[in-house]
C-alpha cells in the first residue's frame, strides 16, 4: 500500500454543506443590510478559503467584481478590494459563525458511498483525519455528529494556526497520526486543497463532485481527479 494515512478536506468532499452554507451566508449578510439571496452555484464559488475570504468574495461580487475574478480574493498579495473593509467583513464573520455552528447539520450530509469509504478505511487500519477551513466547531460538530468514530483527527480554522493552504494544520494532524507528509495523501476539492497538498509534501487526489468543476481543477494541473467514491477507495488503496 502507497500510503499510511489519508487527509480530507470536509465542504465538497466528504460532506455536501452547500445548502446550509448558503442559509447561513444570506443570513449574516443580510442581518448587515447586504445582498442576501445567493443560490448555490454562486455559494460555491464563495467558500474554499475560510469564512472571512467567503464574505470577502460576497461582497465584492455585490460590488460588481466579475464572477470569474472571484478566486483571486483572499490569495496573497491580492489588495483590498474598493468599498469592503475588514471590520465590516469581521463583524459579519461574528454573526455568521454561532448561526452556522447552530445550523450546520440542517440539511448536510456524505457524499454517495464517502461512509463506505472510510469503513473500509478503517478496516484497513487506515489513519485518517479532517483538515478543513471551516471554522473549527463547526468542523467538529459534523465530524462528531455524521462521521462518529470514522475519523482519527480533525481540525478546523482556528486563531493563531493559518489556514489552508499554509501547511501548519496538516503538519499537525500528521503528527497526531504518527506519519511523515510522504506517507500521507491529501483528498479535496478546490486549488486550495491542491496547494495545501504541495505546501505539506504530500500527494493529492482531487474529487469533482464538490466546489470546483472536473474542467476548473484540470485547467490548474490537478491529478488525479475522481469522480465517485470507488474511484477514490481505489486511488487512496492502491498498491
Amino acid at each position: 500500500m502507497k500510503y499510511r494515512a489519508a487527509i480530507f478536506d470536509m465542504d465538497g468532499t466528504v460532506l455536501n454543506t452547500l445548502d446550509d452554507l448558503v442559509t447561513a451566508l444570506n443570513w449574516a449578510l443580510e442581518q448587515k443590510g447586504h445582498r442576501h439571496d445567493y443560490q448555490g452555484r454562486m455559494v460555491r464559488q464563495f467558500f474554499g478559503s475560510g469564512v472571512n475570504v467567503a464574505i470577502q468574495r460576497a461582497l465584492a461580487y455585490e460590488k460588481g467584481m466579475p464572477e470569474k475574478e472571484l478566486v483571486r480574493v483572499g490569495t496573497p498579495g491580492f489588495e483590498q478590494i474598493d468599498g469592503v473593509s475588514e471590520g465590516e467583513v469581521e463583524q459579519i464573520a461574528t454573526i455568521y459563525k454561532p448561526y452556522y455552528a447552530r445550523h450546520s447539520n440542517d440539511k448536510t450530509g456524505p457524499y454517495p458511498g464517502i461512509l463506505h469509504l472510510l469503513e473500509r478505511l478503517r478496516e484497513e487500519k487506515m489513519p485518517t483525519a479532517v483538515v478543513s477551513n471551516k471554522p473549527d466547531e463547526a468542523v467538529r460538530i459534523l465530524a462528531e455528529e455524521v462521521f462518529a468514530g470514522l475519523f482519527d483527527s480533525y481540525i478546523g480554522e482556528q486563531e493563531g494556526i493559518p489556514r489552508k493552504p499554509a501547511r501548519d494544520m496538516t503538519d499537525i494532524v500528521l503528527r497526531r497520526l504518527g506519519v511523515v507528509p510522504e506517507e500521507a495523501v491529501y483528498i479535496g476539492d478546490s486549488e486550495v486543497d491542491m496547494q495545501t497538498a504541495a505546501n505539506g509534501g504530500m500527494d493529492c487526489i482531487s474529487v469533482d463532485w464538490g466546489f470546483r468543476s472536473h474542467s476548473f481543477l484540470e485547467e490548474r494541473g490537478a491529478g488525479p481527479i475522481v469522480s465517485d467514491a470507488a474511484a477514490l477507495e481505489a486511488e487512496i488503496l492502491r498498491r
